[in-house]
């Protein structure tokens, strides 16, 4: 398998690996003027704003806590080489690899779809959560503002909403989150993967420290916001031996609730965390993978509702009885309280005409 090479200081991909809807691949050529030594230069991040056409997205899935998600980008700069919503990109033509951090798209006109759409006469209020796919607070929501847009709309509203971000940007929000949970119309979850600086520098390059995601914690807690952690996603023999301690910093943060995630690799991300290993841990890969196979039914991904999120096996049943006596131990509960939908009000729309009463 060919792949395309660029420089990825930074990044957490370390190729822009072939789309699997494509029939041709592009292979790097030296043609000998640029030297063994040379340096590539630094991949920019570039960001296309797009019309979307709606706002919501709704699911079905009976292993999910939730039925609708906002996603206010594609693409997500923290460049987590585990994500598995990589492969999404390959439906824009683009790789699942380095595009996938580096090539975003923005949706400008969220707020105003999302204000239409639970306006509409029929909508019946659920739930909505933000950071399903990419991050919410991801670095380019410091310019374009579209999540804080978002919120604006849902409090407006009396819309109940659950966050997950491994940003601290979602502090800047707690003028808005602080009343909205007064009301208890949201919770806040703060994705943290290690407390070990250096396997988060390599794993989720541009994502907040883990010391400072516990800060977060602290923050949202402090602030009258339900807040709970997620270990997500749980890696065999990488950062599996962590969740004791992760669960304990969070609580001892104020995190209220926890959940975790075994490691997921669909389509492209298999690859491109095979690669990564290689890279980082070359000395654990193969143990890294033959676990991850006796926790998938003997494959690196299973698919399917009901063992996707948490595997099968010894090795998957272990994780789960660690996982629950440590949030018996340190206070956490695996599921929030649900959030009040007897307080929403539709939203007034621009043009359309005032109902009589």
């Amino acid at each position: 398998m060919t792949r395309e090479r660029h420089g990825t200081k930074g990044r957490g991909a370390k190729t822009n690996t072939p789309i699997r809807f494509f029939t041709e691949t592009r292979e790097a050529f030296d043609d000998g003027w640029t030297g063994d030594d040379a340096v590539p230069p630094p991949l920019q991040t570039i960001v296309t704003e797009e019309q979307a056409r709606s706002i919501i997205s709704y699911n079905q899935s009976p292993d999910l806590p939730f039925g609708r998600s906002i996603n206010p980008y594609r693409g997500c700069e923290h460049g987590c080489i585990y994500c598995y919503a990589r492969p999404t990109h390959a439906y824009l033509d683009l790789s699942p690899g380095l595009d996938f951090e580096s090539r975003l798209f923005a949706k400008p006109n969220a707020a105003a779809l999302l204000r239409k759409e639970i306006a509409k006469p029929g909508y019946v209020c659920r739930q909505i959560a933000l950071g399903t796919n990419t991050d919410p607070y991801q670095p380019i929501e410091r310019s374009f503002g579209i999540t804080r847009q978002i919120i604006e709309v849902l409090w407006e509203s009396r819309h109940p909403l659950s966050i997950v971000t491994k940003s601290s940007l979602v502090e800047r929000d707690l003028d808005l989150l602080a009343p909205m949970a007064r009301e208890n119309l949201v919770e806040a979850y703060v994705s943290i993967t290690t407390l070990d600086r250096a396997l988060a520098r390599r794993m989720e390059p541009r994502a907040g420290a883990p010391q400072r995601r516990l800060e977060t914690v602290k923050r949202l807690s402090a602030s009258g916001i339900p807040a709970g952690v997620l270990f997500a996603p749980v890696i065999p023999a990488l950062n599996d031996a962590e969740m004791e301690s992760i669960l304990g910093a969070a609580s001892n943060a104020g995190a209220r609730y926890a959940g975790y995630v075994l490691l997921r690799l669909p389509h492209e991300v298999k690859n491109l965390f095979e690669e990564w290993l290689q890279v980082h841990e070359p000395l654990k890969a193969a143990r890294i993978m033959n676990r991850v196979r006796d926790m998938r039914g003997g494959q690196e991904n299973d698919p399917h509702f009901g063992t996707r999120m948490r595997g099968t096996g010894i090795f998957a049943e272990v994780i789960r009885n660690r996982f629950d006596l440590a949030c018996k131990r340190h206070g956490l509960t695996r599921s929030a309280r649900a959030l009040d939908t007897s307080k929403f009000k539709p939203p007034g729309v621009p043009g359309r005409q005032l109902t009589l009463f």
